[in-house]
């Protein structure tokens, strides 16, 4: 699979100066977890579950999360499980029918437990479609609670001889409260650490920090105008996501909002990127509170995140189209990086508009050749609003 693999080739070949790379279930953890994008999540009631996941991997959705925990009801838990085992049987059978498509389809899958016994029952239960499981997502992550999760995951893996990743989310009160958030966070980075080959990224939880004083973010607002979240985002990077080869890829947390609100503040997108053809769609996305999203995306990549939670299909393709490289960055990057800069230095960038100073815009410029190497890398003259108008349904 690769990002923007649902665009037609000719149509690709103008947007990129790189095109984004291909990947599979089975390619190294540290690609994955660059490459999982807008991570869609469904509840795992869905009845046609399965014709579900092939339908948004055809429509360019790489990671999904079936979800157990909080998107279903608790009387719902074992006809969930139930109904997973039977859609992954169907999911093998279509991918394993020559004259179908499924397999190339198939986005990254993990399955959000309540409790660490489901993990090895779920896998022992799934039989051979095992092998269609990238791992599990698992809630509520604190040290007391998460190692046995990991543990039950690890038993997991070995039982059922497929490389299980495991998503911890970073959601607790323990976290968010801040006499205890030190410890927890210490805690955390401990169990990560010890079990490192098989976290594959950390998740935030907002919903659940603002739960915890009754807080709801309007779409007019991002995460990061609500202090008490904004604070905790920003302690989570700086303990577990630095680029000194110690930290994990942490996800941008989930947009809630797909429909039209009444608004108290302005639209938040400029009129000038959409001059001509693209107006209505900026009209479109301020319709849909997409104005709102598109400047979260902005605001979690500029604070280290990568990809993103989503709730809603509509969502999937401003994350992809805002985590191209553009040929700018790119051009940055690439200058930093060149072999004879190895001893430091400062120079004018390609673009001529600022300066990129080699030893501490490296670990920036590295980053941004992975992301590069997963997102590709867009051509002078194309932004993410050309990104969005390809990518949009016929």
């Amino acid at each position: 699979m690769r990002h923007f693999g649902h665009i037609a080739p000719e149509i690709r070949k103008g947007l990129f100066h790189q095109e984004p790379g291909e990947f599979d279930a089975d390619s190294p953890a540290g690609l994955l977890s660059a490459a999982l994008g807008a991570t869609l999540y469904s509840p795992a009631t869905r009845p046609r579950l399965a014709q579900d996941i092939l339908k948004q991997g055809g429509r360019g959705v790489v990671s999904m999360v079936l979800c157990l925990e909080d998107s279903i009801d608790d009387a719902e838990v074992d006809g969930a499980e139930a109904n997973l085992v039977t859609q992954f049987a169907e999911l093998a059978a279509l991918s394993a029918d020559p004259g179908s498509q499924a397999a190339g389809d198939l986005p990254l899958l993990f399955i959000r437990v309540r409790k660490p016994s489901q993990i090895p029952d779920l896998a022992r239960r799934l039989g051979s479609s095992v092998s269609l499981l990238s791992g599990f997502v698992l809630p509520k992550f604190t040290e007391e609670r998460g190692v046995p999760f990991l543990e039950a995951l690890t038993a997991a893996e070995l039982a059922s001889g497929r490389r299980l990743f495991a998503m911890p989310v970073l959601e607790s009160p323990e976290l968010l409260h801040l006499e205890s958030r030190a410890d927890t966070l210490a805690g955390i980075s401990r169990t990560v650490d010890k079990y490192r080959d098989r976290v594959l990224a950390l998740r935030l939880g907002v919903t659940d920090f603002c739960s915890a004083y009754g807080l709801r973010r309007p779409p007019d607002m991002t995460a990061y105008d609500v202090h008490i979240v904004a604070s905790v985002i920003a302690d989570v990077v700086n303990m577990l996501g630095r680029a000194d080869g110690t930290g994990f890829t942490v996800t941008g947390p989930v947009w809630e909002y797909f429909r039209h609100q009444e608004r108290m503040f302005k639209p938040q997108l400029r009129s000038s990127p959409f001059l001509g053809r693209a107006e209505e769609l900026r009209t479109a996305l301020i319709e849909h509170d997409m104005d709102g999203l598109l400047r979260e995306i902005a605001l979690d990549r500029a604070n280290g995140l990568l990809g993103k939670t989503c709730i809603h299909p509509s969502h999937v393709l401003p994350v992809h189209a805002m985590s191209v490289v553009s040929h700018e960055e790119f051009s940055d990057a690439q200058d930093i990086l060149r072999p004879e800069k190895g001893g430091g230095g400062v120079m004018r960038s390609a673009y001529t508009n600022k300066m990129n100073e080699v030893k501490p815009h490296r670990a920036w410029a590295e980053r941004t050749l992975q992301r590069a190497q997963v997102f590709g890398v867009a051509h002078a003259d194309v932004g993410f609003v050309e990104l969005l108008t390809a990518g949009l349904p016929g």
